[in-house]
């Protein structure tokens, strides 16, 4: 979004000095007339709200005149000798070029990011087959990890809330499991945004998650994001992916969130994470019957993270356009924290230690308010207790077709 620029509109001459400290003075007067021009300023600003009271045509039009002058050239560089004004032109193709610079520099980077995550790669799958317990740690591994785990207790505070290891005497009694239970549930749980984002009806279906993976597209600018699930009650789908494409800056030489693409969960009957039944009685307001109606009504979940979200028009200013821009962003923020901190540093999110390096000890934003829908908040009132029988009948019909996000 374009920020406001200040705009003189005071005088129609054209400036011939561009400004310097030596012109454009610090302090312009005492302390006593700052303050005497903070009340003539509160002033004005009183006699424009009663201006927009009294007259809200005017004040709309004069709001329309300032509007059209952000952004406008001030007249300065048209002002200067053709001379200089051909030096500013010669500045201008330096830049041009410090930008083309910055575009390969931008895209080699990205060259190198897509070159280590296939280095990457075995790492992620030995991580993969100890978490869901196809293969034990060697010793190796188990010594050297236990060294960087004492060399952390001897240094920091316990913040996991991991339990003590218990002694290897201990060992014979304790329950006999598989891999790492919870593995990834416990991780994202811990992470503060999406901690927020997982309700308690999501937790029984994550469990079910045995890995997150990072892939870079080859066709395209961008990567994905893939989550692979054992077989559960909850959806048939074995992997939800969640695309993310890139396109490059012309004014920095960036590469930018362009778009992202979720997958469609296949949910089980009954299962349906997403959507919530409310069952209601109604009495006719004629007959006196009683009859009961169920509603589906969107629900906060997780897994509302693969649904695809498509990008408002751009002179859509609607309160919904806004809200579908504000959820679009924090979903490519949660792109990154997959992308840049989950995926590599899992075991640090799962012990807890990664709150410790990022400073989230204390954590308590609500970062997630803009993330879900609104539909939930859709009045009672189609379902008042004197609705006719031809009311009945939509909402029955209602009931059997789960309703679909208004923000796609």
């Amino acid at each position: 979004m374009s920020e406001n620029k200040a705009v003189d509109i005071k005088s129609d001459e054209k400036a011939t000095t561009a400004p310097t400290p030596q012109n454009t003075p610090i302090f312009t007067a005492p302390l006593a007339a700052a303050a005497a021009a903070a009340r003539i300023a509160t002033v004005a600003e009183e006699d424009s709200d009663a201006l927009a009271a009294h007259n809200p045509a005017l004040m709309s039009m004069l709001q329309g005149r300032l509007g059209s002058l952000i952004g406008a050239p001030s007249g300065y560089i048209e002002s200067l000798p053709k001379a200089v004004r051909d030096r500013v032109d010669g500045l201008r193709y330096l830049q041009q070029q410090h930008i083309d610079i910055d575009k390969q520099m931008h895209m080699e980077i990205y060259e190198l990011e897509k070159k280590y995550s296939k280095l990457y790669a075995p790492l992620y799958e030995r991580r993969s087959t100890i978490i869901a317990g196809k293969a034990e740690p060697t010793d190796e591994e188990k010594a050297e990890g236990a060294k960087i785990a004492e060399a952390e207790k001897e240094g920091e505070s316990a913040l996991s809330g991991i339990a003590e290891e218990k002694d290897d005497e201990d060992e014979e009694e304790q329950k006999v499991v598989d891999g790492i239970p919870d593995f990834w549930m416990t991780a994202l749980r811990n992470h503060p945004q999406l901690g927020e984002l997982i309700t308690d009806r999501d937790e029984e279906a994550i469990k079910f998650l045995r890995d997150i993976r990072l892939e870079y597209l080859e066709d395209n600018l961008g990567f994905k994001l893939i989550f692979e699930f054992a077989e559960n009650q909850f959806f048939s789908n074995t992997e939800l992916v969640k695309t993310y494409f890139y396109e490059q800056s012309d004014v920095a030489g960036i590469l930018e969130f362009k778009s992202a693409q979720g997958t469609e969960i296949n949910w089980k009957p009954e299962n349906d994470l997403s959507v919530t039944v409310e069952t209601k009685k109604q009495r006719h307001k004629t007959t006196n019957r009683t009859r009961v109606v169920k509603k589906t009504v969107p629900s906060k979940t997780f897994f509302s993270f693969f649904t695809t979200v498509e990008e408002p028009d751009e002179d859509d200013d609607s309160d919904l356009a806004e809200e579908t821009r504000d959820r679009i962003e924090l979903d490519y923020e949660l792109a990154e924290e997959f992308k840049e901190k989950i995926i590599p540093n899992a075991v640090d999110w799962f012990t807890g230690k990664a709150l410790e390096y990022e400073g989230l000890e204390d954590y308590e934003d609500e970062f997630m308010d803009d993330y879900y829908d609104d539909e939930d908040e859709d009045s009672d009132d189609d379902d008042d207790e004197d609705d006719d029988e031809d009311g009945l009948s939509r909402s029955a019909k209602e009931a059997a077709e789960p309703p679909q996000c208004k923000n796609q």
